[in-house]
């Protein structure tokens, strides 16, 4: 997919209806109600894979990319054991945490965000962004490490997305974010966890 190509995708997907809402500026929750009771499906987000392939190849991995992300296989039981409750709520419940309680908001340092259970990378510090939404914000993940499903609890219409690995929710994906993608990945911060460069990344679990 050349970079051309990307960006006219882009724009037929921004042209057609859809409704996005949830996790939006002035909004206290992803699970704020529709304003409107015809919903539709709002497009799926374009792929950005296209920036592990071209013009963010050379920042996108802080650490030595993980070769084999593979699927794990701990039950619901096991993942009890290994995070808190409220990640868990978030992570295997479809949670959302309060606006402005992360503070991976204030994290600047460049390194890489991974998920809170499996430990996955996810998504790289130099593609997080101020949103002003009051969860942590992302214009692009890594390749190959989000899932994408539609999302219609809450009486509205979704992308949520979640770690390629462990299934853990993270958030949802909106088309109202900064270039080069257009793109907000709004996430929770309990379902993350930083590493900074300089610090090797845990082990996959």
């Amino acid at each position: 997919m050349t970079r051309a190509t990307f960006l006219k995708g882009l724009t037929v997907a921004l042209a057609a209806p859809g409704v996005f809402v949830g996790c939006q500026r002035g909004q206290s929750a992803p699970g704020a109600s529709a304003a409107s009771d015809t919903l539709q499906v709002a497009p799926a987000p374009p792929d950005a894979r296209v920036f592990s392939e071209g013009i963010q190849s050379d920042t996108l991995h802080v650490h030595p990319p993980v070769e084999t992300v593979g699927e794990s296989t701990r039950t619901a039981d096991a993942w009890r054991e290994l995070v808190d409750d409220e990640a868990y709520r978030i992570l295997f419940e479809a949670g959302t945490e309060p606006r402005y309680s992360s503070p991976l908001l204030e994290e600047e340092r460049r390194g890489t965000f991974i998920c809170a259970a499996c430990h996955l990378p996810l998504f790289p510090s130099s593609t997080k962004y101020e949103s002003g939404t009051g969860w942590p914000s992302f214009w692009a993940p890594l390749d190959g490490r989000l899932g994408t499903k539609r999302d219609t609890s809450a009486g509205m219409v979704r992308t949520e997305y979640h770690c390629a690995r462990c299934g853990g929710h993270q958030g949802h994906v909106f088309e109202d974010g900064p270039d080069p993608t257009g793109l907000r990945y709004c996430n929770n911060g309990l379902a993350l966890a930083f590493v900074p460069e300089g610090e090797s990344l845990p082990e996959l679990r």
